[in-house]
């Protein structure tokens, strides 16, 4: 089958196309480094030309909350109108799980938007809703490091690996349309301040970690609100067994 991956040069989109083609897909990568521009629409017609399948694991510049819904919202309209337009007959779009539970922030605004387009429109659909990456943590305390000091929230969350992510990508990309949505979680709870220091640790980094709500996470995602329910879908992969790789 031939499946185009939009955001295929990411850390997840990448992951996803390799994982695809390990299946025996043929695999259209899309990606603005590649040609395929979802802003303006350049190279999309040419890319979708008998594709099957769009699995979208694009992300957004980092904007207000207004600026990422209108970002959101254009990239997708425009997407779906061609997978219309090629006659593709499955959308797989990659979300957040709780994104329906957080409203302050502005990345989860823009995702709720692109969930509503997706629900809604010309194309049938999956819609398969990830917790935060194993290297999630890394990436945040990098965002907030400042002269060898971490301010980090702490969060809890159910963390993921991306591989894992991937393969379920796959796998939901290769089936009918779901019609609805997948929740994806790691096996286990973990700590975002806790697992920011142990990957800095892994990576022979020193950094005193604060946690606090000050920053791009606020305490309306505090307690259980970034955790798996009982019908979600568990990964294999254990936060452990991922650190123990990067070493």
């Amino acid at each position: 089958m031939r499946i185009a991956v939009a955001g295929a040069t990411g850390n997840i989109g990448h992951r996803t196309a390799a994982a695809l083609e390990r299946n025996g897909h043929e695999v259209v990568r899309m990606s603005r480094a590649l040609g395929v521009d979802l802003a303006t629409g350049a190279g999309l017609d040419e890319a979708l030309h008998g594709v099957a399948v769009v699995v979208d694991v694009t992300n957004g510049p980092v904007l207000g909350r207004d600026e990422t819904v209108a970002y959101f919202g254009d990239t997708t309209a425009r997407l779906l109108a061609a997978e219309e337009r090629a006659g593709v007959r499955h959308h797989v779009l990659l979300s957040i799980l709780g994104v329906d539970r957080v409203e302050g922030n502005a990345h989860y605004a823009g995702k709720r938007e692109q969930e509503r387009l997706v629900a809604g429109g010309p194309v049938p659909w999956s819609i398969v809703r990830a917790t935060q990456f194993h290297d999630f943590a890394e990436m945040v305390a990098g965002w907030n490091e400042r002269d060898g000091v971490v301010s980090i929230a702490p969060l809890l969350v159910q963390p993921v690996a991306p591989a894992d992510v991937a393969e379920v990508l796959a796998e939901v990309a290769s089936g009918v349309p779901l019609r609805d949505r997948l929740d994806l979680a790691g096996p286990e709870p973990q700590d975002l301040v806790d697992m920011a220091r142990r990957s800095y640790q892994v990576r022979g980094r020193a950094a005193k970690f604060v946690p606090t709500w000050r920053g791009q996470f606020g305490p309306e995602m505090a307690g259980e609100v970034m955790l798996a329910g009982a019908d979600a879908r568990i990964a294999p992969t254990t936060f452990d067994d991922w650190l123990a790789q990067q070493r």
